[in-house]
């Protein structure tokens, strides 16, 4: 592993594969709080360590890791999350800077992808929303694959780009992301802003962390964001 300023990604790199709650989108707290009223709908304590802890999974799979003694409610518990995450009035916002990452991948002709625990109708709506629907070749979400860690996303974005999988990154902030990666022995970047500490990413032998987007940009190479590092 190595940490910001000992490594970067060299011109072999092709395809940057970017999860979403957490790394692009500062949802965690909106994620964390919408879970929290399931437990509160239902009379169960659920403290925001463990509702943060599961960011990244499929929602099925958070259900049955948050509320394991409740499967027959598991569907109604999934109606009230989607009833509370629904009444923000606004998405959550990108995390400053990383639009100006994007642009500079894109810039040098860079594949840009998403691979993401939300299903397929939350993802097109923070895409549109967000307005960073164009900036990705591919995006895949948990309903379409299998949920993280199993690398089956990673592997449909691969096949489709018809990329090397030792010229792709993928970009995380939990160690699903991360595990993910690892599976495939595909090169992998912590972000230190989201859900899980750096103990956890670090335990996924990730090829850099990074604790800003700026280092970020730099970790992947762009040379413009990277001269404020």
């Amino acid at each position: 592993m190595s940490e910001i300023g000992t490594y970067r990604f060299n011109d072999n790199l092709k395809l940057a594969i970017f999860d979403w709650d957490g790394t692009v989108m500062d949802s965690v707290g909106q994620i964390v709080a919408s879970l929290q009223s399931v437990g509160r709908h239902f009379d169960i304590d659920l403290p925001a360590a463990a509702a943060q802890h599961i960011i990244g999974l499929a929602l099925p799979e958070v259900m049955h890791r948050l509320f394991p003694n409740h499967a027959d409610r598991h569907d109604e518990m999934r109606q009230v999350y989607a009833k509370h995450y629904h009444t923000y009035n606004n998405i959550a916002p990108v995390f400053e800077g990383l639009t100006d990452v994007l642009d500079e991948l894109r810039a040098r002709d860079i594949k840009i992808a998403v691979a993401t625990g939300k299903n397929r109708n939350g993802l097109d709506r923070v895409l549109d929303q967000s307005g960073l629907r164009d900036y990705f070749v591919m995006t895949r979400s948990a309903d379409e694959a299998k949920s993280k860690p199993d690398p089956l996303m990673l592997t449909h974005i691969l096949e489709a780009t018809g990329i090397d999988v030792a010229d792709a990154v993928m970009i995380g902030d939990t160690s699903f992301d991360l595990k993910m990666a690892q599976a495939l022995d595909m090169p992998r970047v912590g972000v230190l802003w989201g859900a899980h500490s750096r103990e956890e990413l670090a335990s996924c032998a990730p090829t850099a962390l990074v604790s800003t987007v700026a280092e970020l940009g730099h970790v992947l190479g762009n040379t413009k964001v990277s001269q404020s590092v």
